[in-house]
């Protein structure tokens, strides 16, 4: 069996089903990650909503229990429950069958180690991919067993520890589960809460009939904004498929950028606990350093991608984190990624706050204007990233992640991306028109000299 090399990523194992990923494939990767990792206890093991995922679930159990390690089946779950499970119990790793949010086509595996530290690239993936392609089957003659444990109501009271549920205040939101878990635990969460949910595309289906389950994809976005406006909501929320990640909507139908949210999240952890450490990603940073300077905590400056930003929040002791991805990290959830949580500490903020979501997020819109994140497609995306660091190299240089340069008024981040022949860039400046005139004048210069 040919086993497509290309399925092993960055930061998971991801493929069509099932000619790229399949039975056979997950068989070998279960097996191979004991192999690499050596867990000393069970290995939890969980899967999202995909048609294929419970195919592709037993699979992975029988190359564990032949393995030799009884396997912890928590059943259907967004991917933060993997996180949860793994470091609450003290098991000796985990794995999730999921391809997150891509179309429904695609399937894959996330994995960690004990205390649910991040596996990426550099720290296992390539390592699996090596030991996969040697073909060298495990069967033990002790075989471990599969034992079910049922943790949402643990996972749901760890999501409420966030917030003081007494302050939450009546609300209408309208949430949009884009067919994954999150409309089952949302359910359950706020059931003694004053929350009104008009609940959008709630039922799992594992089909994605409505497309691609990412609601950071303006298309995926367009239903909730109508649905807010429509019945009046206080504000809208959506996640992606495996609901790690949130998105949200004014009562205008308007998305607020996880940006802006980040910055909002950064205000209220260190009004709790000031002098406290914040991440960012290198993308926007601006609106998030004045929020944390204001409050006198310290900002940390950090690569994208949850595997590296996980690992500077363990190795820093650091409070909370965002990217402008929908990924939000918090210390006491084991320096992980949650998608209920920064939704808990949202309906919070807005309780204790006179302000509708619209005038908080229009604050940060005027006064922090940025591009959002452009994708353009080069030939030579390391010859490009040196010509723009030598046409700007008057201004304020870092290799955090591409280049950085920042300039008094404006600063802008352009970055390859690991899985396709593109460039990302962010701008953000200190009005508008100076946005726009710097994002011409760049995508000039990268369409003039990437090529396609």
């Amino acid at each position: 069996m040919e086993i497509k090399q290309e399925i092993f990523k960055g930061y998971d194992v991801r493929g069509i089903y099932p000619e790229e990923i399949n039975e056979k494939v997950v068989y070998k990767i279960a097996q191979a990650y004991v192999q690499v990792f050596k867990p000393k206890n069970a290995i939890v093991l969980g899967k999202d909503v995909r048609d294929s995922s419970q195919s592709l679930w037993d699979s992975a159990a029988k190359g564990l229990t032949n393995a030799g390690y009884d396997v912890i089946d928590i059943g259907t779950i967004s991917t933060d429950m993997l996180y949860f499970a793994v470091a609450k119990y003290d098991f000796g790793g985990g794995m999730t069958i999921s391809a997150s949010h891509n179309p429904a086509e695609y399937n894959g595996m996330k994995f960690v180690r004990e205390k649910a530290i991040a596996v990426s690239a550099d720290t296992g993936i390539m390592d699996i991919k090596e030991v996969v392609l040697k073909n060298q089957e495990i069967i033990e003659p002790e075989k471990g067993e599969i034992i079910k444990k049922d943790i949402l109501e643990d996972y749901l009271n760890h999501c409420l520890s966030f917030i003081d549920s007494s302050e939450i205040k009546p609300m209408k939101i309208v949430a949009d589960a884009n067919f994954g878990m999150a409309g089952v635990v949302l359910k359950k969460m706020l059931k003694d809460l004053p929350i009104e949910i008009v609940g959008l595309n709630f039922e799992p289906d594992g089909s994605f009939p409505k497309g691609r389950p990412d609601p950071k994809i303006p298309e995926r976005r367009k239903e909730i904004s109508e649905l807010v406006k429509k019945e009046k909501a206080d504000f809208g929320v959506a996640w992606d498929g495996d609901a790690d990640r949130c998105f949200f909507i004014d009562e205008k139908g308007e998305p607020v950028d996880a940006y802006y949210i980040t910055a909002i999240l950064a205000k209220y952890f260190l009004d709790k606990q000031p002098r406290s450490k914040v991440l960012c990603d290198v993308r926007l940073v601006w609106a998030i350093k004045d929020e944390v300077e204001n409050l006198q905590g310290e900002l940390i400056v950090n690569k994208p991608g949850h595997a590296f930003i996980k690992d500077t929040m363990r190795d820093e002791d650091i409070l909370f984190g965002g990217e402008t991805s929908g990924h939000y990290y918090f210390k006491d959830n084991f320096y992980a990624d949650n998608g209920m949580i920064p939704f808990l500490i949202i309906l919070e903020f807005l309780s204790k706050n006179s302000q509708k979501m619209s005038e908080i997020a229009d604050f940060y819109r005027q006064k922090y204007p940025n591009s959002g994140e452009i994708n353009r497609e080069v030939k030579d995306k390391d010859k490009l990233i040196k010509l723009v660091t030598k046409k700007y190299n008057d201004g304020k240089i870092d290799h955090i992640d591409g280049v950085t340069v920042e300039y008094d008024d404006w600063r802008f981040n352009l970055r390859k991306s690991n899985t396709e022949p593109l460039v990302r860039l962010n701008i953000e400046a200190k009005t508008q028109e100076l946005v726009d005139a710097k994002l011409k004048e760049l995508l000039e210069l990268i369409e003039t000299q990437g090529g396609k």
